[in-house]
C-alpha cells in the first residue's frame, strides 16, 4: 500500500511545482526595470565612432569635400574679401565618444555635471580630418570661427584641448561658446557683422548649418534637407553624428522631462519595422 500513496504524493508535489512555475511572471527583455536607466541603446553608435573605418572614410569624405571647396573659392576670391569658414566643435572637432562610452559602462544618462568633469579633462581626440582641413583654411587666408553649444564656463578647457594639436586660430576671439540659447544664429551674426562672408560651414547636426532645423519635427527635418540637398559638400560640411543630436531630440518631440521609459519606447515607435512573412 505504500507505493501507490508514494506516487500520488509524487504526482501532486510535481504538480504543485508546475503551477508555482506557471503563476510566475515572464521575464521580458525591455522590462520597465531594465530601461529605467539604461544607456545601452547607444553601444552601437559608440562603437561605430571609435572602431568602424567606414566612420572614418565619412569624416575623410567631408573634410575633403571641403577642402576642394576652399582651394576653389580661394582661387575666384577677391584679395579685398573677409572670407570665413564657421565649425561647431563636438563630434566636429573634437572627439568626445569616451564620455558616452562612460554613459554606456556606468549606465548613466548624459548630465551637465558629469559632461564639465569631461571637458575639463581637456583630452578629447580630434574628429578625423579635421587638422589638415584647417591647416589648408589658415594657410589659403580663410577666418576661422569655432561655435559651440559648449557651455562659455569650458573655454579654458576646450583651449587647453585644442592647443594640444596645435589647431590655428584659437585665440578667445575665435570662440563663440553658448551663453542663453543653443541657436546659433546671432552668433553666426556675430562673426558677420565683423565684416566676414561665411563661405563654408562644418558640423554633425543641421543646427550648425541653419536654425531651421533646430526644434522641428523629425518629418520636416526631412523634407528641409532634402529642400537643401546642394548644399551639403559645397556650403555645409555634414559630419556623422549618430551618439546625440537634434535628430534624437526630435523623436523625444525635444521633451527633456521624459523619463527613460519613455524616451525608450519613443525610440521603438520610430522605428520602420519590415513585415516578415513565413512560407
Amino acid at each position: 500500500m505504500k507505493a501507490p500513496s508514494l506516487l500520488i504524493a509524487l504526482i501532486l508535489a510535481t504538480a504543485l511545482i508546475s503551477c508555482r512555475e506557471e503563476s510566475k511572471p515572464a521575464v521580458k527583455p525591455n522590462s520597465f526595470s531594465e530601461v529605467t536607466n539604461s544607456q545601452d541603446y547607444l553601444e552601437a553608435a559608440v562603437l561605430f565612432v571609435q572602431t568602424a573605418a567606414e566612420y572614418r572614410a565619412l569624416c575623410f569624405q567631408a573634410y575633403n569635400a571641403g577642402e576642394h571647396q576652399l582651394r576653389a573659392i580661394a582661387d575666384t576670391a577677391v584679395s579685398t574679401n573677409k572670407l570665413a569658414v564657421v565649425l561647431d566643435l563636438d563630434e566636429t572637432v573634437l572627439d568626445n565618444s569616451p564620455y558616452t562610452a562612460w554613459q554606456v559602462e556606468a549606465n548613466q544618462p548624459y548630465a551637465k555635471e558629469t559632461w564639465a568633469q569631461w571637458t575639463d579633462q581637456a583630452s578629447a581626440d580630434l574628429v578625423p580630418g579635421v587638422k589638415r582641413f584647417l591647416k589648408v583654411a589658415d594657410s589659403l587666408g580663410f577666418g576661422i570661427f569655432y561655435i559651440s553649444n559648449r557651455d562659455t564656463s569650458a573655454l579654458n578647457a576646450t583651449w587647453k584641448n585644442m592647443g594640444i594639436y596645435d589647431l590655428p586660430q584659437i585665440d578667445p576671439d575665435h570662440f563663440y561658446l553658448k551663453t542663453t540659447t543653443s541657436d546659433k544664429t546671432e552668433r553666426r551674426n556675430a562673426v558677420r557683422d565683423r565684416g566676414y562672408e561665411i563661405v563654408l560651414f562644418a558640423g554633425d547636426n543641421l543646427g550648425d548649418y541653419d536654425a531651421r532645423w533646430d526644434k522641428s519635427p523629425t518629418a520636416e527635418r526631412v523634407a528641409l534637407t532634402d529642400d537643401a540637398h546642394a548644399d551639403f559638400g559645397t556650403k555645409f560640411l555634414m559630419l556623422p553624428g549618430p551618439l546625440y543630436g537634434s535628430w534624437l531630440a526630435s523623436l523625444y518631440n525635444y521633451d527633456w522631462s521624459l523619463t527613460e521609459v519613455q524616451r525608450d519606447s519613443l525610440r521603438k515607435e520610430a522605428l520602420k519595422v519590415a513585415e516578415i512573412r513565413g512560407e
